[in-house]
């Protein structure tokens, strides 16, 4: 055309263009549009926008801006398309106050954005930190109508989860629901983690099992999100799961994964894979962040591995690892904890030049504390500004100065400390840190010193301490801490616990007693905990008096008493024989609303069998069938006792029978108890059946106890013959005899006054070759002196126990009194 003279108009020059942009050849678009604009041709503006949106497939947005702007220049008016190509590029490129603007142009113009150029923008502008634009954006697109694509509502939720507005980030999330909007893993990777931040965690749970189920679970971000959820929410076990899960999908470990990990670990104190992660970490070709150190090197200190948290600060350090302040601290904490002077001054230097942190209070606390050479005017204004020190700082340098032995160092660090307005309390978390890691030398040296210099030690910080004393059995330590407590008025109710548990772990209940009443007058009750431990101790002991004015004063005073506490009441009076004490702790209990438990229920079931109630027993047995909890064997084994002693047969064999319905197989005890019972009350049948039970379920194989229950029950019911054939029967089944298998019988014959019966079994005991000790030989040789057979007796001490067994000072004075009887000399 140029050859024969023909000059191209815009026509021929837009067909051209546009099919250099249709194949893609954009090169030879852009090297003939410059040829054109040469030669002064004005495009149409659909030339202009098909060049723009064929540059802006092949995401050629910085040529999209050029042609755009060069558009303008030649005053082609743009069309509502055009807009959307170049809102979009300037948004792709990062271009906000440019996007915006032609935004702006656009609608001034009078035409609509689309939902595609609004997202371009809302996204642009949560990129920029611009939320409260993006959120004027996107409220505006919603006005308009305008249903918000799935890219822009991502970018919504993430606006929101970055600035913590998870009701409005949900309440978006339901509406995508509701206008059927698709959720891809990016927004379902962001509810998880707005649900855990939330504590919802059965509802991120859900969205990651259906992310998984609909098979688009794939970005590592994702795995990654509810691993934390899972760690936040204290479960680490499942927080590991999910990342061997994406372990298995070959999805790559990123350094992100590798800092997750580390958490883990660390939080369930596994060192040598939190090493391992560490390493990993250190591997993914830049430095391990501050954070992560930190982790390591806290884990370290809590485990008491000095050596290693030494070795690791070097490393990081000679890795020039960026240090933030609260990595600073922690090795501040490792160097005040080991004692190392030298460093720890190195590292304050070092603080002190680093512009990050030099301005951090911690740091110029630290600082000021350290640098000795400063003239007396310094000091007193450091001691003046107390407001500006930081409290952890001291608290470190405590520590420093106790490991170092400075003791006029620790002093004037503990005056400053107490100057503070939160110094006192700082003061004492330092001691409790030293009784929680066992170091009692240094926790007691800083008591001494706080009490020397006429301050004071927080209530529950002496009760830590004396109970520590108390463990180790420390009495006159623990006694003088209570007393120190005392003059200072922190002598509290934790305190009191503490002193309390302390003359029980000592033996010294008498003066546990004495504290408790004591501390009970004055209106200082002690805890629930305390009381159990001292009831305990005392019914123990014996001290049944003691535990019974215990229970009564618990009553009269109203005292505050947890399940626990009214169990250990309870008992305490079924064992001292109190039957209605206990009672009418029961009673309260349950007025005052405190939940029973199974012991509970168990217990007072032994009270009202051992009264003699049995239609009480039965109450609370069925109130514990209505209560919920779970019936054990222990608790149906009571009630069947009780039920037969109270001669109800039928209703103990029932209750045995429901109990297994419920699936409770019975044990030896249970076997045993009704045995004994069914023996008892003449129900031989029930017995070989029970017997027989026992066989097949195992508990009967050498089982001497069953046989004895079956003895004594027989014995005690006046039914010898029975008693007799059990033991013949026993060693016919391989059973071993023993004394305590013929004493219920020998026992039983004496009191009947069947004194032939008694030797007939006394001798047969004796040729089964077992000795009869000194408890048999007395009570048969008693037998004949109170039936009137003394002549019997002798002839049987003469004959059988003379000379065969020295004997005990109450068998020899029932010998002489027998031999007295006849006026014979022994």
């Amino acid at each position: 055309m140029l050859e024969v003279g023909c000059e191209p108009d815009a026509v021929a020059c837009g067909t051209m263009l546009c099919t250099y942009a249709r194949w893609g050849r954009h090169n030879a678009m852009l090297t003939f549009y410059k040829a054109v604009r040469e030669r002064r041709i004005i495009l149409s503006t659909s030339v202009y926008n098909f060049m723009l949106s064929s540059l802006q497939k092949k995401s050629l947005h910085d040529k999209v801006i050029d042609l755009w702007l060069e558009m303008v220049e030649e005053g082609v008016p743009p069309t509502e398309f055009t807009y959307t190509l170049v809102v979009s590029s300037y948004a792709k490129q990062g271009f906000n106050e440019d996007a915006l603007q032609a935004f702006g142009e656009m609608k001034s113009l009078g035409f609509v954005p689309e939902e595609v150029t609004y997202s371009s923008v809302i996204s642009l502008s949560v990129k920029a930190g611009d939320w409260d634009e993006a959120v004027r954006l996107y409220e505006e697109m919603r006005s308009k109508g305008i249903t918000p694509s799935n890219y822009t509502c991502a970018s919504m939720l993430s606006l929101y989860y970055r600035t913590e507005n998870y009701p409005k980030a949900l309440s978006l999330f339901a509406d995508m629901e509701r206008f059927r909007i698709p959720a891809d893993e990016v927004i379902r990777g962001l509810i998880i983690r707005i649900y855990g931040k939330l504590g919802l965690l059965r509802d991120a749970e859900t969205m990651f099992e259906e992310t998984q189920r609909l098979n688009i679970l794939s970005d590592e971000k994702t795995y990654l999100a509810m691993s934390q959820v899972h760690l936040n929410s204290g479960n680490v076990a499942k927080a590991l799961d999910v990342i061997e899960m994406m372990k298995t999908k070959d999805i790559p470990i990123s350094r992100f994964a590798y800092i997750v990990m580390l958490q883990c670990y660390a939080k369930i104190q596994n060192v040598d894979c939190a090493e391992d992660a560490f390493r990993g970490l250190s591997k993914t070709g830049l430095p391990p962040d501050a954070s992560s150190c930190n982790d390591m090197l806290s884990l370290y200190a809590r485990l008491g591995l000095g050596e290693k948290a030494k070795g690791f600060i070097k490393q990081i350090m000679a890795d020039q690892v960026q240090f933030d302040v609260e990595l600073y601290k922690t090795v501040m904490r490792v160097y005040c904890k080991e004692g190392m002077v030298a460093e720890a001054q190195e590292l304050v230097d070092k603080m002190g030049r680093e512009a990050v942190v030099k301005d951090n209070r911690f740091v110029q606390t630290l600082a000021e504390a350290m640098h000795g050479e400063r003239n007396k005017d310094d000091k007193q204004e450091a001691v003046i500004n107390v407001s500006r020190l930081d409290v952890t700082a001291l608290g470190m340098l405590l520590n420093l100065r106790l490991k170092e032995g400075n003791v006029n160092e620790t002093k004037s660090i503990l005056n400053l400390m107490f100057k503070t307005d939160l110094g006192s309390a700082a003061v004492n978390r330092v001691i409790s840190s030293f009784v929680r890691e066992g170091d009692t030398s240094k926790a007691e040296i800083l008591a001494d010193l706080i009490i020397g210099l006429g301050l004071s030690i927080e209530e529950e910080t002496t009760a830590a301490l004396i109970a520590v004393y108390g463990r180790q059995h420390k009495l006159k330590e623990a006694k003088r801490l209570y007393l120190a407590a005392g003059e200072s008025k922190t002598q509290g109710k934790s305190v009191v616990n503490s002193m309390i548990d302390a003359y029980v772990r000592c033996s010294w209940l008498e003066a546990a007693y004495g504290l408790f009443m004591e501390s009970a007058e004055k209106g200082c009750d002690p805890s629930p905990v305390t009381i159990s431990i001292l009831v305990n101790a005392l019914t123990n002991r014996g001290k049944h008096r003691e535990a019974e004015v215990i229970s009564q004063t618990c009553l009269e005073k109203n005292m505050e008493l947890d399940t626990v506490g009214y169990n250990t009441l309870i008992k305490a009076m079924l064992e001292a024989g109190k039957l209605n004490c206990a009672s009418e702790i029961y009673e309260r209990m349950c007025n005052s609303g405190v939940p029973c438990s199974i012991q509970t229920y168990n217990t007072m079931i032994s009270v009202y069998g051992r009264g003699l109630q049995v239609d009480k027993a039965i109450e609370v047995f069925n109130s514990a069938r209505l209560s919920g909890l779970y019936l054990d064997e222990k608790i149906y084994t009571n009630m069947i006792m009780h039920y037969g002693k109270a001669g109800k047969m039928s209703e103990a064999l029932a209750l045995f029978s429901e109990m297994q319905k419920k699936g409770i197989k019975p044990g030896t005890t249970s076997y045993n108890m009704l045995v004994k019972v069914c023996a008892t009350r003449g129900l031989h049948h029930e017995v070989d059946k029970l017997l027989q039970a026992m066989e097949r379920n195992g508990h009967f194989t050498d089982n001497s106890s069953t046989y004895l229950s079956l003895i004594q029950a027989y014995a005690e019911s006046s039914q010898y013959k029975e008693a007799e054939k059990m033991i013949t029967v026993m060693p016919e089944k391989g059973i071993s005899l023993s004394q305590s298998h013929f004493s219920p019988l020998l026992y039983a014959f004496v009191k009947a006054g069947m004194m032939d019966e008694a030797e007939r079994i006394y001798c047969k005991m004796s040729e089964a070759g077992i000795s009869p000790d000194s408890a048999c030989r007395r009570t048969i040789l008693k037998g004949y002196m109170n039936s009137g057979e003394v002549e019997k007796g002798i002839l049987l001490y003469e004959k059988m126990m003379r000379n065969s067994v020295e004997d005990d000072r109450f068998v020899a004075r029932v010998v002489q009194d027998l031999y007295n009887a006849v006026g014979k000399e022994q």
